[in-house]
């Protein structure tokens, strides 16, 4: 069924987005889901016409875990586990080779519905200003100089919640936001988003309202404040990212509350959704002394489970859980459906946009391209690029990708 609450038209589409720390260049790949932290592939173009075609460079085994890689500069960081212990990597970028690695021990064993995914960490780290941030599976946040691998601090939260990670191993993707790092820490029914100062670890602001979810934040703005959106473990929130004061809620829970979609902010907008439940657009401002949250649509035609869609152009891109997997382009005024494919992608797929073009990798280790053609979505090119499964998402500089499988990181070049 679908419904729209409340028509309007919507505003540019990157205008709520608040300003991050900037990458080295404009082709880093710094963070969760891409330098802009909106799964959009900022430094890839392509004349009409393009027909793809990949190279495979090197591989190397780095250990298992569905946190992404990043690139920076000619060099390539990575966070894994190999045995008992998590395994943090500075590689070449042009030849895989190590040149810095720190490790330490790791005591988690994930519950018998998580055992498919392994024990590898889950949350993709993060890069600003020559700092390099990591969230452990087990929840221990550790800051390294990017350079050196010199370790600058680490918190582990022993003792200061009921778990120090949420019941499927900690998810969340640390953001940064000016000289702030801020992480959702802790787990099931006691937490807090906490924001650190980047160089230091010194705590700047926490809220301790609940638990964490496997949803990544983001900052935007809303009304001009400059706000943390993101799903924790019963609602959709939004934080001030000054002083970190609740700004509005949403009740959100959705099976095994296992809220995994992060948001996704579409000018003064941002969507939420998750498994089991409506995909809906809310709209936070501020009436007189007070926030509200308008819904602005909803519906239950579009499912999305541990995916995020991406915004590209005018429309959204995804691929929703309904008909084992059914790739979708999406009206983001309205939530209607222009365009579905047939479906049975499979479980998950990692969607980016790029170029006028769509990405979109299967948990089966095939990459998908498409050409965007009016509202839909045109498939130009696929191609088996893992032999196991994949759940992190590739990072991109220009014409060359990351691939992390199951336990390896793989080098392609895009011609």
């Amino acid at each position: 069924m679908h419904k729209i609450l409340r028509p309007f038209g919507l505003l540019c589409a990157f205008a709520g987005m608040a300003t991050l720390a900037k990458p080295a260049s404009a082709q880093d790949w710094t963070q969760w889901r891409g330098p802009s932290r909106s799964a959009t592939i900022e430094s890839f173009t392509a004349m009409p016409g393009w027909k793809p075609k990949l190279t495979k460079g090197w591989s190397v085994e780095v250990g298992e875990g569905h946190a992404s890689p990043l690139i920076v500069g000619d060099r390539v960081y990575t966070h894994s586990r190999k045995g008992d212990s998590e395994v943090v990597q500075c590689l070449r970028l042009a030849t895989g080779a190590p040149v810095w690695t720190d490790s330490y021990a790791v005591a988690y064993e994930p519950v018998p519905a998580a055992k498919g995914h392994g024990k590898g960490p889950k949350s993709t780290p993060v890069y600003a200003n020559g700092l390099l941030v990591t969230f452990s599976i087990h929840g221990a946040l550790t800051c390294y100089n990017a350079s050196t691998g010199k370790l600058l601090w680490r918190k582990d939260f022993v003792g200061q919640f009921p778990s120090t990670y949420p019941e499927f191993g900690t998810a969340m993707s640390p953001v940064v936001d000016r000289d702030l790092v801020i992480a959702h820490v802790g787990g099931k029914e006691g937490g807090a988003l906490i924001a650190y100062e980047m160089k230091t670890g010194k705590e700047r602001w926490k809220w301790t309202e609940d638990g964490p979810s496997y949803a990544s934040p983001l900052v935007a703005f809303f009304d001009n404040f400059r706000t943390v959106v993101t799903q924790t473990q019963h609602f959709c929130v939004g934080i001030s990212a000054d002083d970190g004061k609740l700004l509005w809620k949403i009740p959100f829970t959705t099976l095994y509350e296992q809220n995994s979609v992060s948001p996704v902010v579409i000018g003064g907008t941002v969507l939420f959704g998750g498994i089991g439940t409506p995909t809906f657009l809310a709209k936070p401002h501020k009436e007189g002394g007070d926030w509200k949250v308008d819904r602005v649509w909803e519906t239950r035609d579009i499912i999305f489970y541990m995916n995020t869609p991406v915004l590209s152009g005018n429309l959204l891109y995804g691929m929703s859980q309904k008909r084992s997997g059914q790739m979708v382009s999406v009206d983001p005024d309205t939530g209607k459906i222009l365009w579905s494919d047939t479906g049975r992608f499979g479980e998950n797929a990692v969607v980016l946009a790029g170029g006028g073009y769509i990405f979109s990798f299967s948990t089966k280790g095939v990459l998908y391209i498409y050409r965007k053609v009016g509202n839909k979505l045109l498939e130009i090119f696929q191609q088996q690029v893992a032999d196991t499964e994949v759940w992190a998402t590739p990072a991109f500089a220009t014409r060359r990708m990351l691939l992390k499988d199951k336990d390896s990181l793989t080098l392609w070049t895009i011609e």
